[in-house]
Formats: C-alpha cells, sequence, structure tokens
C-alpha cells in the first residue's frame, strides 16, 4: 500500500513540475522589441510654408535684389499621380530609406520633392541695375509689380529637390497609451536632424530672357523635424513629420546664358505623411 503511495506521489510530483515549468516559459520576444539592424522605406507627400526673402538676380546687363519676397507650394491634394511611376515628379513627394544601427537611432538618405513659386500678385522693393526700358511700367518709387509677368516668374517646380541624409532616434511610446502587443500596433515617437544638398529644376523668366529649365545643384539645406509613427502587424507604417529647415542658394542658374544666375536663402516649414515598411533582410 505504501509502494502504490509513494507511486502515485512521484506521478503527482513529475506532472506538476511540468506544468509550472511550461507556466515559467517565457513569451517569445516580439518583433517590435528590437530595431536594430531593420531597414525601412517610405513614401508620402507634403505641404510646404516659406517665409520672405531676397532674391538677388544677375548677368551682363543687369544686377538686382527684390526684397521680402513672398512664396508659396504647389499643392494637387490627393492624386494618382503620387503613384504613377511617369507623373511622380507633379505632385509634391517624399522619399526615404533607412538602417538601424541601433535599437533607436537609425541613418537614413532620402529626397524631398518640395514645389516654390514666387507669388505673381505683388509689388516689392527693388534696387540695382535693370533696363530703363521697365522704369514708369513695371518699376515706379523703388518698387515693382510683378502682377503681369513681364519682368520676371520664378519659380522651382519641378521642384525645389532637398536631396539629404539624417539621423533620428526613435521610441516606442505604446505603452503610455495602453498598448501591450506591439507586434499589432506601435506608436513611435521619432526626431531628427539632417543636411544636403538642393538640386532643383528652376523655371525663371528673367527681363523676358529664354529660361534655362534644367535641373542644377544650387545650394545646400539643414532641418530638424519630429514625427509621429503607427506600425501596423510588424511591417507597415503611417508616420507623420513637421520638419523646419534653411535652405541657401548661391548659385540658381535662370536662363540659357550661363552668366545669368540668381541667389537667396529661406527658411521651410514643411508637413508630410508618408507610408511605409520595416523589415529585417
Amino acid at each position: 500500500m505504501l509502494s502504490k503511495f509513494k507511486s502515485i506521489l512521484i506521478v503527482l510530483v513529475f506532472i506538476f513540475t511540468q506544468f509550472t515549468t511550461a507556466q515559467e516559459t517565457p513569451n517569445p520576444v516580439k518583433y517590435t522589441a528590437h530595431n536594430k539592424g531593420k531597414f525601412y522605406i517610405y513614401w508620402g507627400g507634403n505641404r510646404d510654408s516659406y517665409s520672405k526673402s531676397d532674391i538677388h538676380f544677375k548677368g551682363d546687363d543687369y544686377d538686382f535684389t527684390i526684397n521680402n519676397v513672398s512664396a508659396e507650394d504647389h499643392p494637387v491634394g490627393w492624386h494618382i499621380n503620387y503613384i504613377n511611376p511617369t507623373m511622380m515628379t507633379i505632385p509634391q513627394t517624399n522619399f526615404r530609406l533607412g538602417y538601424f544601427i541601433n535599437d533607436h537611432y537609425n541613418i537614413s538618405v532620402g529626397v524631398d520633392h518640395m514645389k516654390y513659386i514666387m507669388v505673381q500678385t505683388q509689388t516689392v522693393n527693388i534696387s540695382g541695375t535693370y533696363p530703363s526700358s521697365y522704369v514708369g511700367n513695371q518699376i515706379n518709387n523703388g518698387q515693382v509689380n510683378l502682377t503681369d509677368e513681364t519682368f520676371l516668374t520664378f519659380e522651382h517646380t519641378d521642384g525645389l529637390n532637398y536631396i539629404n541624409s539624417e539621423i533620428s532616434r526613435v521610441d516606442d511610446f505604446s505603452k503610455y497609451f495602453g498598448i501591450t502587443n506591439t507586434d499589432k500596433i506601435q506608436i513611435n515617437l521619432t526626431e531628427g536632424v539632417g543636411a544636403g544638398v538642393l538640386y532643383p529644376k528652376t523655371n525663371a523668366k528673367v527681363l523676358g530672357k529664354e529660361r534655362h529649365d534644367d535641373f542644377h545643384v544650387s545650394g545646400y539645406g539643414v532641418a530638424a523635424k519630429v514625427g509621429l509613427n503607427l506600425t501596423f502587424f510588424k511591417h507597415y507604417f503611417i508616420q507623420g513629420e513637421l520638419k523646419a529647415g534653411y535652405i541657401n542658394m548661391p548659385d540658381i542658374r535662370t536662363t540659357a546664358l550661363t552668366n545669368d544666375t540668381a541667389s537667396q536663402h529661406f527658411t521651410f516649414l514643411q508637413r508630410v505623411i508618408s507610408f511605409g515598411g520595416i523589415f529585417n533582410l
């Protein structure tokens, strides 16, 4: 009888041990718990605001500056052109490819395809030298009326291309929203800084001369950003960003004559919505 009791006790202890061990086995590590070694890519659109700027135009027979010039972007709204390979340069777009060097920091390269259009319906101060034929018509008392487009049109519409690299930090804020399974949905805060070159295709008509309208490395830019990232099912995300920066372009091509140039510098504020994926190779 005693031996039977011992046998039953041994069996019960064995079963209890196996059950306890199974209960203590930790949950598998979530895919979203670590970022090191992951790549990401995104594509999206932007809206832009620009500070006023002084624009200096120079050529063989003129050298003038217009002051406090207003400019705006050129949105097309939600449009099929964002995903049409033959029409992607028409809307204002953002592309970025990045790599996480550790769980929090990533490095990336990308293109912010913005559009910059000088507001035509404005009168601004002008100084310097210019053909006398415009005096009394477009130019009066040190001011030029740009409305009829005969004196000047000026835009970077294909576009104000900011080709840049960035370093960014990402932090998981899911727990502050009560989210425990980040492999289904994850909320991240991201911040970053970057720098790059400006490669615009400037469309300008200066004093009626033939326009240049071709891509040209014109200067540099720096920027800082903050954004909110929503990642779904481990691999797919929507990201919203606010990016503020400074652009300096001392060498803008304006006409078919190589001696005709322009220069300007200004600040910008960019609002970005993008869609992307994150993955391990």
